[in-house]
């Protein structure tokens, strides 16, 4: 297969095939982080709160037991490789959950809503994709490196699962985690969501755990060296802007597939629902807030080393030493930023 298409147009099928799930189960499901956050604090039922649970519990199960059978090594995984900063996932999260607030999606959902027909969307992703370059690599890249600097891996990989090695083999205490949070997740989940919950569970974990394996496996079959990575959403739609602009001499990525996917995924459920219709921002206050959540989502991203999706579901199914950082400061900043917009900061506790 890979003497026909070509490795990188493989791995960009291979983020484009798990996206369009991505954007599926937005449109289909309601899956969606601040909704989940804003349903759990404001809300009356936690649904989705089990719904990523199911998902986070599948890739995980998948993710360890494709690493016990042969068919992925997981240690491989960008998240595992380096020992990234403390500081960088704490700020960096906090920053990118108040942003997300603020703008009222995460750089996934806008994706979603664009696909949808939201020109509102269209902007936040922009200005969050530019954001993160110049994070990740234009004028305050060097800033970044010097405050939170990230170094290679040791000779062990920085997972949870890897570093209790000699308790128990890492890809089996993955394995019954997993399973266990999927059982729990189902058990919590009133009746009327239980299958709905379990079938896109099941799908979004294997959106996640079939990019690790996707990738690995060109890796392993191919010529070239490509990262073992899976789904995240925010330098990747930077990247992808700047390779439509300045594709010569530049070969297309992992994340630009799942650009791609997620807005022909968040296109699809809406045409399946009827939901397909154009809109535009007429607040210009609605807008500015908007796009300085934006910003705060791209530079964040780029400090926690993921976003909501990339650390919150991708990283934490590699059980990650960093991502449970991450993902409780997406929470707190997310709370933050929903409280200050629904209730005010002077509101009593």
């Amino acid at each position: 297969m890979l003497d026909i298409l070509g490795e990188p147009l493989a791995i960009v099928l291979i983020g484009l095939s798990g996206g369009l799930v991505l954007g599926l189960s937005a449109r289909l499901a309601g899956f969606c982080t601040l909704g989940m956050i804003e349903e759990v604090h404001y809300g009356e039922n936690s649904g989705r709160v089990y719904l990523w649970l199911a998902a986070l519990g599948v890739a995980i199960f998948l993710n360890h037991g494709l690493h016990h059978f042969g068919h992925l090594d997981l240690g491989r995984a960008v998240y595992l490789q380096n020992s990234y900063s403390i500081a960088g996932a704490i700020i960096g999260g906090i920053l990118f959950g108040y942003g997300m607030a603020q703008a009222g999606n995460c750089g996934f959902t806008a994706l979603a809503r664009l696909g949808g027909g939201d020109l509102r969307a269209l902007v936040i992703a922009l200005v969050m994709g530019v954001a993160a370059l110049i994070a990740l690599s234009g004028i305050l890249a060097p800033l970044r490196v010097i405050l939170f600097e990230t170094n290679p891996a040791y000779s062990t990989p920085q997972g949870l699962s890897f570093l209790a090695a000699d308790i128990a083999n890492p890809a089996l205490i993955g394995m019954a985690l997993g399973i266990t949070l999927f059982l729990v997740a189902l058990a919590k989940t009133p009746k009327k969501r239980l299958r709905r919950n379990a079938l896109w569970g099941v799908a979004i974990g294997g959106a996640i755990a079939w990019g690790f394996w996707g990738t690995f496996w060109v890796g392993q079959n191919g010529w070239q060296e490509w990262p073992v990575v899976s789904q995240t959403f925010a330098a990747s739609i930077g990247e992808t802007v700047h390779y439509a602009m300045f594709s010569s001499g530049l070969a297309p990525k992992f994340g630009m597939g799942s650009v791609i996917g997620v807005i022909a995924g968040g296109f699809i459920g809406s045409m399946i629902k009827g939901g397909f219709r154009w809109e535009a921002c007429e607040d210009p206050r609605e807008l500015k807030r908007q796009l300085f959540g934006a910003v705060l989502m791209g530079c964040g991203a780029v400090l926690a080393a993921g976003c909501s999706i990339g650390q919150g579901l991708s990283a934490l199914s590699t059980l990650s030493l960093t991502a449970p950082l991450v993902a409780g400061a997406i929470w707190l900043g997310a709370w933050v930023g929903l409280r200050q917009l629904i209730l005010g900061f002077e509101a009593n506790p």
